[in-house]
């Protein structure tokens, strides 16, 4: 939490034990996440409120969202929730966006007031592929496409894989512009296909095709349901593979170093020559 929160809070003591002044619970979470696009909640719990009342304040602008169950906003993404029985306070934002990330405060209507501060922190989640944005597989192994989605407060409720031939200078950001796109199944024509899931804090999905083909050449995307779909391209190498290439490339550069240091070597001895000579 930013250290001015911090610094906020402590301007609201809680009063002494057997006061029946109005005050804040501290066990209410000052941190709140919540997932783009989907509602936030945040709350706070007043003891003893009596006949005050209870305010949300914004405090990018220093707008007045809500006063008791009452909304002073046409953002009618914003609510205040209560129960005339408990001691829970909440301000309900639907589909948050970006912008709505930030400190909010609850009030209660006393002299001074009384707030409580809560930070807002909107998490927008990111889908990759390992090893992208080319992946280069032998003609007959396994093509192994593992996309990793990180920062969801939740699973997504979905993922789908999807498949497209294209041209070899089209950006994996671009729409495919060969081929039509198809999403890739288990049961699917081809055959030797299975997708394996595991859902958790960080969810993988992984697609597993046997025996690469030089049809199965082309763009891959993962799509999740609570992220933007990630994109790769599939070579099947029917020669050499990266691997061998990059072998290939380190002995260049033993011959090139070895031929730089014979060349540096007759240099220096026809030199000595040419001294001795003289």
């Amino acid at each position: 939490m930013p250290n001015g929160v911090n610094a906020l809070r402590g301007a609201t003591p809680r009063p002494q034990q057997g006061s029946k002044e109005p005050y804040f619970d501290p066990s209410a979470p000052q941190n709140v996440s919540a997932l783009i696009g989907k509602s936030a909640y945040l709350t706070c719990k007043v003891r003893n409120i009596g006949n005050r009342t209870v305010s949300w304040v914004r405090h990018r602008d220093i707008h007045i969202l809500t006063v008791s169950t009452y909304t002073y906003t046409s953002d009618q993404r914003f609510m205040a929730l209560h129960h005339p029985l408990d001691d829970d306070w909440t301000l309900q934002i639907k589909w948050v966006q970006k912008r709505d990330a930030g400190v909010y405060e609850c009030q209660i209507s006393t002299l001074p007031v009384q707030g409580y501060f809560i930070n807002l922190n909107i998490v927008v989640p990111t889908a990759s592929i390992v090893g992208g944005p080319d992946i280069y597989v032998n003609y007959g192994s396994t093509i192994n496409l593992t996309c990793t989605i990180r920062h969801s407060p939740e699973p997504p409720a979905y993922i789908f894989w999807y498949y497209s031939k294209e041209d070899d200078n089209t950006s994996t950001n671009a729409p495919s512009t060969k081929g039509p796109v198809r999403v890739v199944s288990y049961d699917s024509e081809r055959g030797g296909v299975s997708i394996i899931t595991d859902k958790g804090d960080v969810t993988t999905s992984r697609l597993l095709i046997t025996n690469a083909l030089p049809t199965d050449e082309g763009r891959y995307s993962c799509s999740p349901s609570n992220a933007d779909m990630a994109t790769v391209r599939v070579h099947v190498l029917s020669g050499e593979s990266p691997a061998a290439m990059q072998t290939g490339a380190s002995q260049w550069l033993k011959c090139h170093h070895a031929l730089t240091l014979f060349i540096a070597i007759t240099s220096t001895w026809t030199n000595i020559i040419r001294v001795i000579r003289l």
